[in-house]
């Protein structure tokens, strides 16, 4: 099982440092949050893109792809009944691939849910519409990329749109594409009625992205919840993706984050054999 971490969690560290020490920890991959970097992808000039490859690749890491696409920006929404907008989107969410293939990556997770909450007076049936004209517009890029845009499930703590796996599935099979699959969240899965083990085994053809974290926000092994059955089921299902740690109370600190998840799921695994 490939196990990776989103840079994100080492906050103000400098991109070499927490390349470093994630892979001492024994992570092979990386997953970037553009905000990170700068304010839009269009500010990361390509010689930046390269030397930021070369860094995780000198550190023996791989880039896998990006999260966070539209965090902190403006001008972007993805369920807006404004075309201009929804225009300017697609455009952006191009430019993103661009980056993530100029990294080495191959999956973008879109989550954002600050940019795709419906708006007032539009219905979630709307809501898929319009999201769904969003990201046919991405759809050539992401094949000449060779990227994926894997959809993103949230709990409604964070919004009101795409709550639930089964309504990321129905969007995904509203592009049909080949480059618009599934992630999945146990953050998120943990606020869905079905137990996670089972939104994994429904969904397993088309899961193309895993985010480990615990509903208290922090790592794997943090709080409540037994990954040992989640990382059976992954097995199970013969997922082949990675398996990347995201978190959202960074009080713990970046080593503690990073160092305590991956051994947990270690000591998970280690118990399966």
């Amino acid at each position: 099982m490939k196990f990776a971490i989103c840079n994100e969690t080492f906050q103000d560290w400098p991109f070499e440092k927490a390349c470093a020490f994630s892979r001492a920890c024994g992570y092979t991959g990386i997953e970037i949050a553009p905000f990170t970097l700068a304010d839009y992808a269009t500010d990361v000039s390509a010689a930046q893109r390269v030397a930021i490859r070369k860094t995780a690749g000198d550190a023996g890491l791989e880039i896998i792809g990006l999260h966070w696409l539209l965090a902190k920006t403006e001008g972007f929404y993805l369920t807006t009944p404004d075309p201009a907008v929804r225009a300017t989107t697609g455009a952006y969410l191009c430019e993103l691939t661009r980056m993530c293939r100029d990294f080495g990556g191959h999956v973008m997770v879109l989550g954002s849910p600050k940019q795709r909450n419906l708006l007032p007076g539009i219905s979630h049936e709307e809501g898929m519409r319009l999201a769904a004209d969003t990201l046919r517009k991405v759809l050539p890029t992401l094949e000449e990329c060779g990227v994926t845009i894997a959809l993103e499930p949230l709990g409604p703590e964070e919004g009101d749109f795409l709550n639930t796996a089964d309504l990321g599935v129905e969007l995904l099979r509203q592009l049909d594409s080949p480059h618009v699959k599934l992630h999945l969240d146990v953050k998120a899965m943990s606020t869905e009625p079905t137990p996670v083990c089972d939104i994994i085994r429904k969904h397993a053809a088309s899961l193309a992205h895993f985010h480990a974290n615990d509903p208290n926000r922090r790592g794997p092994g943090m709080g409540d919840v037994d990954f040992k059955p989640i990382l059976q089921t992954l097995r199970d299902i013969h997922y082949a993706g990675w398996v990347s740690v995201e978190v959202f109370d960074y009080t713990p600190g970046p080593e503690c984050l990073a160092l305590d998840s991956i051994r947990y799921m270690e000591r998970c695994l280690a118990a399966l054999r």
